[in-house]
């Protein structure tokens, strides 16, 4: 029997409501119901605190963060900025198979809500926390294409009260080449070179305080409540159904599946929908594109990274670095192996996997029902033996958790004017 409700939307009452109108939860054992209170937002823990930026927190620091965010000024041809790649319109990514800044990049651009509960930044975790991350793109000639120093000089010649306001009295810089950095051309790298100690600490300590600034907008990036989150809540509360709240016959049947036969809550489990680890599922690697050893390279890069939790530009205490100081890194499984992103409104931001290899959910299912062997080290995963009927089933589902996002306190849409 079903029921047509408002806009058209089918609802099937023998599988989701009880003759009363409410969910029915006798669709569920115990064990299926802890499984789903697990998966819920309403599960999420209050937003941890990030000790290696003390700037976090501060309401000036956000406000300062979302301008930076958004001003273009930050690149070198004046035409990217954070959200060039992160556009709230698109989820805060921009739904290319390869990130676009000044030039091409050789990944996906990852989407930034909830990213503030990772202890590991980008695909292959080379990052540890959200400002250090944001450093990254500052500097990658095919993103943002900043020198460090130009980057810094840059800042304070169109901030300066901004960053005075929230970090202090800034240092003068304006003896300093223009483009200094250790990571740009060789011009550039001469010139940061040539520079004494003190003047490469003071450009550096600005330009952590830009990525400290934008992490503290960027953490405030939060899922709102999807379907699948309002049945679970519904589901405790023995509610009656809505269009809201309930899902199909062919939604519940994939959310069966994605706890149990097609095992993919044993990598994208909790609230999240990720376990935030790092896993080689076989996805193929990209013809044209260099070598990337996932996981592997990156562990290493983070250890190296002079903004990661034990640096000096970092806030925090060396007892509260336990993730780096715990680090796994050298180990084979590594090898190819990427965090998981989180599922969450995943049905909105085609394409799929590190280098965009899948066009759509059912060619990422329909690659996990095969499992072919990895590229390089070794796929975790094994074949499924899902029917098609299965496939759409599963589809379906991952359609259920897909919602709003927000920014809250601050606004995720950019400021009137960045300057």
């Amino acid at each position: 029997m079903a029921k047509r409700l408002a806009g058209g939307w089918t609802l099937l009452l023998v599988l989701s409501a009880t003759n009363a109108g409410a969910i029915d939860s006798g669709l569920w054992s115990d064990s299926e119901l802890t499984a789903l209170r697990s998966l819920a937002l309403s599960s999420l823990p209050p937003l941890p605190a990030d000790p290696s930026n003390r700037f976090a927190n501060d309401p000036a620091a956000v406000a300062l963060g979302r301008r930076w965010f958004f001003d273009q000024g930050l690149s070198s041809n004046g035409k990217v900025a954070c959200a060039s790649c992160h556009d709230p319109d698109r989820d805060f990514q921009d739904g290319r198979d390869l990130a676009k800044g000044v030039g091409r990049t050789n990944r996906r651009a990852m989407p930034l809500a909830g990213m503030a509960y990772s202890p590991w930044l980008f695909w292959d975790g080379r990052k540890d926390s959200q400002w250090a991350q944001a450093l990254g793109p500052l500097e990658n000639p095919n993103e943002h294409n900043l020198t460090r120093g130009g980057c810094a000089k840059w800042v304070l010649a169109h901030y300066r009260s901004e960053y005075r306001a929230v970090f202090g009295e800034p240092p003068d810089l304006s003896a300093l080449p223009d483009n200094a950095g250790p990571l740009g051309d060789k011009r550039a790298r001469r010139a940061w070179i040539g520079l004494d100690d003190s003047a490469r600490d003071a450009v550096n300590r600005v330009f952590a305080n830009v990525g400290k600034a934008i992490a503290a907008f960027e953490r405030r990036i939060a899922w709102n409540e999807s379907r699948f989150d309002a049945y679970v809540r519904a589901l405790g509360e023995q509610a009656p159904a809505t269009p809201e709240n309930s899902l199909s016959s062919e939604e519940i049947a994939g959310l069966k599946l994605f706890i149990g036969k097609a095992h993919c809550v044993e990598c994208h489990r909790g609230p999240l929908f990720t376990d935030l680890d790092f896993h080689n599922t076989g996805v193929p690697a990209r013809p044209g594109l260099p070598k990337d050893w996932g996981r592997l390279t990156g562990a290493e890069q983070v250890v190296a990274d002079e903004f990661n939790c034990l640096g000096r530009y970092s806030d925090a205490s060396p007892e509260q670095c336990r993730e780096l100081s715990f680090i796994n890194k050298g180990e084979r499984r590594l090898l190819r192996a990427y965090k998981p992103p989180s599922l969450r409104n995943v049905a909105r931001r085609p394409p799929y996997m590190h280098a965009g290899q899948f066009a759509s959910l059912e060619a990422v299912i329909g690659h996990y029902n095969r499992a072919p062997a990895a590229p390089a080290g070794h796929s975790e995963i094994k074949p499924l033996h899902l029917k098609p009927a299965e496939i759409r089933q599963l589809t379906a589902f991952l359609n259920t958790l897909s919602g709003t996002i927000d920014s809250r306190p601050a606004d995720a849409r950019p400021p009137e004017s960045s300057r």
